[in-house]
């Protein structure tokens, strides 16, 4: 049973209706109960990093996804400002973030970027795995993914680095660290590609 962790952020119904089509068993978390039974979790987010993070604390439900993700070792997936928090801090805020990926939040340095509209980096982009990962399979050579961002992830150990894109430079988009994962692009705004790695996260 795939939960989708609903604290006030994020595309939550896409997700749900991705698994619905894809026949995978699915539900919204609201509370700490409904967290029972999960085999998978879904951290989505959009927005400020401070934001998210305030508001997963008062949703009442950080302590039992610690329990799961940190002691029963449950897949987590991060999206967007979902995967971000998973960081101990940002440059965007103040308030620590979960510390589940060693590494912190950084913004696009304007200077390095070739467009006169250079922020929030938003639009389709290539995505390249940058070791061999189950989440990526099935997917083809020209999968493309959709962006909207100012911030991006920086690992504090490299191998903990799952695949990058490019803007002005190469940045880390999907991390990976034993069972927690995060990949900044958005999945359920992606088509087929999208529903594919929600899909190689269902089967993980």
């Amino acid at each position: 049973m795939i939960a989708i962790i609903d604290y006030g952020l994020g595309n939550i119904l896409a997700f749900a209706n991705t698994y619905k089509r894809l026949n995978i068993a699915v539900k919204v978390a609201k509370s700490a109960e409904d967290l029972e039974g999960a085999t998978k979790l879904i951290l989505p987010g959009v927005g400020a990093f401070d934001h998210a993070m305030s508001l997963f604390q008062q949703s009442g439900m950080r302590g039992q996804v610690e329990e799961l993700v940190l002691e029963r070792k449950v897949p987590v997936l991060g999206i967007c400002v979902g995967m971000q928090i998973l960081a101990s801090g940002s440059e965007e805020g103040t308030l620590p973030g979960l510390g589940w990926v060693a590494g912190v939040v950084k913004k696009f340095d304007v200077a390095t970027l070739p467009h006169s509209t250079h922020l929030p980096h938003m639009g389709w982009n290539d995505v390249v795995p940058l070791r061999r990962t189950p989440l990526f399979d099935r997917l083809s050579e020209d999968a493309r993914f959709y962006f909207l961002h100012s911030y991006y992830f920086h690992c504090a150990n490299k191998e903990d680095a799952l695949a990058a894109a490019k803007y002005g430079k190469d940045f880390t988009c999907a991390v990976n660290h034993e069972n927690v994962f995060g990949v900044q692009f958005h999945p359920e705004k992606s088509h087929h590609y999208g529903a594919q790695l929600l899909k190689n996260f269902a089967d993980l």
